[in-house]
């Protein structure tokens, strides 16, 4: 398993070869635990066809049918394997709160059970798993938050290495990447490739992760809205309850608070990781504004820009449910523009099989037999 590999690709190399190369082919996924689609966002600008949907959640649900018109599969565990359709990319940011540092830290305050031992959320690695067994996709990309290596004393992470490589056959490659190369926001997040032995032989070594640009990204003051509605300045008092909430915190030497930027002051900031816990109490990122003003949380809409959701958010219209949703979603998601940088990767090594479209207009998937299907 490769755990964050220095490339060996020297840069003009890589620079030549960006320059030079487009996909030929176009290739079918599935996107589980889809959310309100960030992974779909990403493949679909790579020119990937989504053949199978699944959330659970209905306010995720209802945002995923209006921004692609059509509306997801439920529970994935109520969903046969066997019926999701053939596909190149098994695609999946299974749920993270199990393994997240807010997460763990809340579950152990309550005395509930964490990490793989929380059974609604934490088993759902091993649904991915039963998929990846049964339909044996070419390619798996998985996303989470990046305690999931450290989680449990690094059990965790030994747990999953040994099940996708030693029981699945999958060559795996993992990275930790910040999203901050492609948009404003500090966000760290474990990306997760996976390359079927079987069907990539030696080419399952050779994948790399992409190299993080250093120029194209979003300034922060051109993703805020310029008259945004006052309702999302802070009142007196939940600014002053902030603040006195972060003194707290920053006396027991722990990072817990507020983080608050200015753009005005310099507009090529970057913002702190925008959390789905954000909208109960605004405290994760805060705009200053002018004057005497207090601080102001984002809008839905500057959210939306800050995770790269500009296919599908071009106004506050289309934020299709209601503030608190709307910060949960956001704050849930991967950034599309991070899942393209690394699907370019990905459609690079399936590029080198020089194999066309198959019976079942995948890429390189071949189709299943019915042998196969009830195995």
């Amino acid at each position: 398993m490769s755990l964050n590999r220095r490339h060996t690709v020297g840069l003009f190399d890589r620079a030549h070869q960006r320059e030079s190369w487009q996909p030929r082919f176009q290739f079918k996924f599935i996107d589980l635990f889809a959310g309100i689609g960030g992974f779909r966002i990403g493949l679909e600008r790579l020119g990937g066809k989504c053949a199978f949907t699944s959330e659970w959640d209905r306010n995720s649900q209802k945002t995923y049918a209006a921004w692609f018109g059509d509306k997801p599969h439920g529970d994935i565990n109520s969903i046969d394997p066997r019926e999701i359709p053939d596909h190149d990319i098994l695609a999946a940011g299974f749920p993270c709160q199990p393994f997240s540092i807010a997460g763990v830290s809340k579950k152990r305050s309550l005395g509930q059970p964490d990490g793989f031992r929380c059974e609604r959320q934490g088993n759902l690695f091993f649904r991915i798993c039963d998929i990846a067994r049964i339909k044996r996709p070419p390619v798996l990309l998985l996303e989470n938050v990046k305690n999931l290596r450290s989680h449990d004393k690094g059990k965790t992470w030994a747990i999953i290495e040994h099940t996708l490589a030693n029981e699945l056959g999958y060559r795996v490659h993992a990275s930790i990447l910040d999203a901050a190369h492609w948009v404003p926001q500090h966000r760290e997040r474990v990306f997760i490739v996976c390359l079927d032995r079987s069907v990539f032989g030696d080419l399952a070594t050779t994948f790399l992760f992409p190299e993080l640009p250093t120029t194209g990204r979003p300034r922060l003051q051109s993703i805020l809205e310029a008259r945004p509605d006052p309702k999302y300045t802070l009142s007196d008092k939940l600014w002053q309850y902030l603040q006195n909430y972060a003194k707290k915190h920053q006396a027991k030497g722990n990072g817990f608070g507020f983080g608050i930027v200015d753009p005005k002051a310099d507009p090529d900031q970057v913002t702190r990781t925008l959390s789905a816990r954000y909208y109960k109490d605004g405290s994760e990122i805060l705009i200053r504004q002018g004057g005497r003003r207090n601080p102001r949380r984002l809008t839905p809409l500057e959210c939306a820009r800050l995770m790269g959701f500009t296919d599908k958010v071009k106004s506050a219209a289309d934020v299709v449910v209601a503030d608190t949703q709307a910060y949960r979603q956001f704050g849930n998601s991967v950034a599309p523009p991070v899942v393209e940088a690394v699907g370019t990767e990905i459609l690079r090594v399936i590029d080198q099989l020089r194999i066309g479209s198959t019976a079942n207009g995948c890429a390189i998937k071949r189709p299943m037999t019915v042998r196969a299907a009830r195995a």
